[in-house]
C-alpha cells in the first residue's frame, strides 16, 4: 500500500507510552526536546519534518516505530515497516558500518551528526544526513531498543 497522507494514523504509532519513551529517552539522552511544546504522537507520526524510526531489543531487531517521513524515504507503509528488521535497512555491504553505530550507540548513549548509505524497499540508496541515534531507555533506565531520527536524505 503506498504511504499517502489519506491513511489515518495506526493506534500503535499514536501510543502515548511509546511517544513518552522516545521524547522522554532522546531529552534525556540527548539533552533537548525531540517535539516542541503542544507537539504530540500525531503530529510526530504525521507532520514532522523529519525521520523518526525505532526498533526493538531482539536479537534481530525489528522496527516498532516509523513516521510518516521515514516511510516516503524507505517507501513502506506502517504494516509493512514494523515487520521488518531494522537491519534490512541498510545494504548487505553496509550493514558493518551500520552495527558498529549501533554498539558505539549502546555504549556511549547517542551518536550525533550521523551519515550513512540507506536503501529503500524499491532499491533506490539514498544518504541520510544529520542523524541521532539513541538509546531508547524508560523512566528506570531499561534498554528499550534504539531510535533515529535524521533531518536531511539524498539520492545516492
Amino acid at each position: 500500500m503506498p504511504v499517502t497522507d489519506v491513511i489515518p494514523p495506526p493506534a500503535a504509532a499514536l501510543d502515548r507510552a511509546s511517544f513518552q519513551l522516545l521524547t522522554d529517552s532522546y531529552a534525556r539522552t540527548v539533552g533537548k526536546p525531540l517535539v516542541e511544546d503542544g507537539q504530540d504522537a500525531a503530529w510526530l507520526y504525521s507532520a514532522a519534518p523529519f525521520a523518526v524510526l525505532a526498533h526493538s531489543t531482539a536479537a534481530d531487531p525489528v522496527f516498532v516505530y516509523a513516521n510518516r517521513t521515514a516511510q516516503r524515504c524507505f517507501e513502506y507503509g506502517w504494516d509493512e515497516f514494523i515487520t521488518i528488521p531494522s537491519r534490512l535497512s541498510a545494504e548487505a555491504p553496509n550493514r558493518e558500518e551500520r552495527q558498529r553505530l549501533l554498539d558505539a550507540v549502546a555504549s556511549h548513549g547517542f551518536i550525533d551528526n550521523y551519515r550513512g548509505m540507506r536503501v529503500a524497499k524499491s532499491g533506490l540508496r539514498f544518504w541520510i544526513e544529520g542523524g541521532i541515534v539513541w538509546e531508547l531507555t524508560d523512566e528506570r533506565g531499561q534498554r528499550r531498543g534504539q531510535a533515529a531520527l535524521f533531518t536531511s536524505w539524498t539520492d545516492a
